[in-house]
């Protein structure tokens, strides 16, 4: 988990009102978003396979569970 991803998001995607599979919204979004940025992910399971993904393409993420059916996962670029 990366302490340093600010909590302030700058673009919501709820992965639960996608139909099918979301990874190409999810590579949208974070193609779109700014430098300074972050994408605020919310699912209702924790995505692991994502996160090698964001780790090979320099994004950084924090991580929170709000409730059993719902995770937060905050993505910004890494510096």
């Amino acid at each position: 988990m990366a302490s340093d991803v600010p909590r302030e998001a700058t673009r919501t995607l709820d992965a639960r009102e996608i139909d099918g599979e979301p990874f190409g919204d999810i590579v949208a979004a974070l193609e779109d978003l700014p430098a300074e940025g972050t994408l605020e992910l919310v699912n209702s399971f924790e995505p692991e396979p994502l996160y090698g993904v964001l780790d090979d393409r320099g994004f950084a993420h924090e991580t929170e569970r709000v409730a059993d059916d719902e995770v937060r996962v905050y993505i910004s670029r890494a510096d």
